[in-house]
């Protein structure tokens, strides 16, 4: 399966989405927030980022969901900052601190292209909301050279509907987190306290452009919605609610990474109960919770 903006858009029709994403940088209304910094010149957002993206790394990553690893890896560019506060970020050094350096759209270019000479089957952005108009314009760039690798958009959630509509035809796997199932919640741990309205309406719209995630004959990730949710403790409950909304608003075909990897990281030793690691029957209630609601998709992996 071809990725979408091969046959959907043309390289003129990419270079004018990105310049319209770009336009929605001077002020900034790229995220939920909608904080109104002039990134363009100079300022920067709650992102905390300029306009120029900043890249932490790029290379082949093994540790993704298995059907974006295949057999080379997935070609994973970390992007630096985000347009969220987590308190327990585990990548907290990339996206609280910003490590990382500026590179310009040639550049992500070019950082595509070698994720493809290196084998791998996908490019997966981690971390791109606030630089989705230099994604865009890379990936333009990548294609006039004969780039055709199907784009991960590996984000928190907290996503605008009016970007997710620019990306449409541009991006064929998303993978978004859903992070929290109540506004109190979201407020004290992330500082957005609309997480859960604007991270459902987003999870649906992407769902609405891509579908269930699809697989190809060597079971690698053609197109598609992959969730991930990461199970906090004492938070069982909004465990629940998240997989509830997805089992019965979206599809029970939904590819779900219900994840256990919870550790105490960055500021979370002041946010009880987030200073201890998940109990063990905390994890395995999560684990009953998905597999009564039919959302067997990513627990068998």
């Amino acid at each position: 399966m071809r990725p979408r903006y091969l046959d959907e858009l043309t390289i003129d029709e990419l270079r004018e989405r990105a310049a319209r994403l770009e336009a929605l940088m001077d002020p900034c209304v790229l995220c939920p927030h909608e904080c109104g910094a002039r990134r363009l010149h100079g300022e920067t957002g709650e992102c905390r980022s300029g306009a120029a993206p900043v890249v932490s790394s790029v290379g082949p990553h093994f540790g993704e969901e298995p059907p974006l690893v295949g057999r080379y890896g997935s070609g994973t560019i970390f992007l630096a900052n985000c347009n969220l506060a987590c308190v327990f970020c585990q990548n907290y050094d990339l996206s609280q601190f910003g490590e990382g350096v500026e590179a310009s759209p040639a550049r992500l270019a070019d950082a595509m292209r070698n994720l493809q000479l290196a084998g791998c089957r996908n490019v997966n952005v981690v971390t791109p909301t606030h630089f989705a108009p230099a994604i865009v314009a890379a990936l333009a760039d990548a294609v006039e050279s004969g780039f055709d690798l199907p784009l991960v958009y590996n984000c928190g959630g907290y996503e605008s509907l009016r970007v997710l509509e620019l990306l449409d035809g541009v991006i064929d796997l998303y993978m978004p987190d859903m992070k929290y199932a109540d506004s109190e919640t979201a407020m004290r741990y992330a500082g957005a306290a609309d997480y859960p309205e604007r991270n459902a309406a987003a999870v649906r719209e992407m769902r609405r452009q891509v579908g269930d995630l699809r697989l190809n004959r060597a079971g690698e990730a053609t197109r598609g919605l992959l969730v991930r949710h990461l199970v906090l403790p004492g938070h069982v409950e909004e465990t629940r609610r998240i997989l509830e909304f997805i089992a019965e608003e979206l599809s029970r075909d939904t590819y779900v990474n219900v994840m256990d990897q919870y550790r105490p990281e960055y500021k979370a030793r002041d946010y009880p109960p987030l200073a201890r690691r998940l109990m063990e029957e905390e994890w395995n209630a999560a684990v009953a919770i998905a597999k009564d609601l039919g959302l067997t998709r990513g627990l068998e992996e």
